[in-house]
């Protein structure tokens, strides 16, 4: 692809190195959110090194993230099972955060935009670092009157998933398992498949109103595809405290790089 950074609506053309890129991306991109909910750490920086601009990277990685919402169901039938109703209730709350967020994100300009994300992917870092603490609190039953309704939670996550992809997954992963005590493997795929109604509800406003950039979409949700697929497996044989760390210290790496090139 060619074109410039920051020239909102610009016309890319598929080159064939920008589409291994996108590809490649794609599957890293699958893996990482399939097995802990930050996709977009790989997929948004993906997008922007082909030269999409800011907003249309954000758009065009949405809609190309709901390949991994299928693909990580699709390897998830193990951890899913029995979560149906689970899955229906909170993902109703998902849907309409993520059609506000999505019409936040038309009305941002791009500048703000540029400034808000590393702040929101580094909170995104810090609660899943502290995420044993926060459960401990949220579960404690003394403390039962100060805990804020799950649904809401998941609401306002789906508001900034549609908003901004990056970290929307390590936001909603922290408070699955905060709410709940069950193995890591569960949490993330429910994560997955509620995250995924998010990203659905803003990718169809985007598709209608924003610049989203189709051949990359399409590269970028093929490789999403295999990556998730292949992540639920990799999660089932992965220390769970390891890889938490190991995703909140990347995010934070990404926050901080956002930071610098939007400074």
């Amino acid at each position: 692809m060619t074109g410039r950074r920051g020239v909102p609506g610009e016309t890319l053309e598929v080159q064939w190195d920008h589409a291994a890129l996108l590809l490649a991306g794609g599957v890293g991109s699958g893996l990482t959110g399939s097995m802990a909910g930050l996709a977009s750490l790989i997929s948004y920086p993906t997008l922007l090194a082909v030269g999409l601009p800011p907003i249309a990277a954000n758009v065009t990685n949405s809609v190309g993230l709901l390949a991994s919402g299928a693909g990580s169901a699709a390897g998830s039938r193990v951890e899913l099972r029995g979560q149906g109703p689970r899955i229906l209730r909170q993902s109703g709350y998902a849907l309409l955060g993520g059609t506000v967020g999505a019409i936040l994100l038309m009305n941002t300009t791009a500048t703000v935009f540029e400034r808000i994300v590393p702040v929101l992917i580094a909170l995104a870092a810090l609660v899943l670092l502290l995420r044993d603490r926060l459960r401990g609190w949220y579960t404690r039953p003394k403390a039962r009157f100060t805990q804020p309704p799950l649904g809401l939670a998941v609401f306002l996550i789906g508001v900034y998933g549609g908003y901004f992809g990056a970290a929307a997954g390590v936001l909603m992963l922290a408070v699955l398992s905060m709410s709940v005590v069950e193995p890591l493997a569960v949490s993330n795929a429910v994560k997955s498949v509620v995250l995924c109604a998010s990203n659905a509800a803003a990718a169809i406003l985007y598709a209608v109103v924003a610049p989203v950039h189709w051949a990359a979409a399409l590269l970028l949700g093929l490789g999403c595809l295999i990556g998730s697929w292949i992540g639920p497996s990799l999660v089932r044989r992965t220390p769970e405290r390891p890889l938490r760390i190991v995703i909140a210290l990347a995010a934070l790496g990404l926050a901080c790089y956002l930071w610098m090139d939007a400074t």
